[in-house]
């Protein structure tokens, strides 16, 4: 039975493709921000087929980050697929519990450090993925390496489409860096789906939930994708990704500079 951990999978588009794999018999662990909406989500998937296991940390915090990484190595013997889904949308600038801006926080740096952190066990199986859920926003992001934090001139559209640029950007550093045979490593846009977060942040609805899991499921599963990394996909294909997202050594420039920030995590 094959293995994938799917962040932010206790509703919208984390639920589903947590439904999916359940439906492919896979063994998901249900990533919710407390143990109390892990474990409900859990108990709304249990089909048969598949397994769901409840694992939770707030990704607002890198401690909690660091201790969720820790229990899934500890607790599984292999991770063939992780999907880093969970994202936010903020309406005024705040800051995570280590000081960062919070989209920028929960949306990649979280992310980054639960795939670095779980890269010993993905590596144990070969053909593993990382699948990096993104954004058609980050086509319009302008990411600034000299202010990550977006200390001047803060604006939630911009703070959520560079952690959606840097999302593909991390994910071709990544991929960059593994012999594809052992780890893949892609980023996808969803659709425009009618996910909380898009009424929150853009009050507009969308295609159906399970539409928007489509090309998760797709990335995470498909036998045509073995040893296929580096790649960005939207509605199940191949896509071009920005310009920017392709920019390897602005991918390379954000990697370094990411892991000044994570240095003592």
């Amino acid at each position: 039975m094959k293995t994938a951990l799917v962040t932010g999978a206790t509703d919208g588009i984390g639920l589903e493709t947590a439904r999916g794999l359940l439906a492919l018999g896979w063994r998901v662990l249900v990533h919710g921000r407390h143990e109390a909406r892990a474990t409900a989500a859990v108990a709304a998937l249990t089909q048969p087929g598949g397994t769901a296991v409840p694992v939770w940390a707030d990704l607002a915090s890198l401690a909690e980050v660091q201790t969720l990484a820790d229990r899934v190595n500890r607790d599984e013997p292999q991770l063939d697929v992780l999907i880093n889904n969970a994202g936010v949308y903020t309406r005024q600038r705040t800051e995570s519990a280590d000081g960062f801006e919070l989209t920028f926080a929960v949306n990649y740096l979280a992310h980054v450090l639960l795939t670095q952190r779980l890269l010993p066990l993905l590596t144990r199986a070969p053909g593993a993925r990382v699948v990096n859920v993104s954004s058609g926003t980050h086509e319009s992001a302008r990411l600034d390496l000299a202010d990550l934090q977006m200390d001047r001139d803060w604006d939630a559209y911009r703070a959520y489409s560079n952690s959606k640029l840097a999302n593909v950007l991390f994910s071709n550093a990544l991929a960059a860096r593994h012999e594809p045979s052992m780890l893949a490593s892609n980023a996808l846009h969803p659709g425009v789906i009618a996910t909380k977060l898009l009424r929150v942040g853009f009050g507009a609805g969308g295609a159906p939930l399970a539409t928007g899991a489509q090309t998760s499921l797709h990335v995470a599963t498909s036998p045509a994708l073995y040893g296929v990394t580096g790649r960005y996909f939207s509605d199940c294909r191949q896509r071009a990704a920005s310009r920017r997202a392709q920019d390897a050594e602005f991918a390379e420039a954000l990697w370094q500079k990411t892991a000044a920030l994570l240095g003592g995590h």
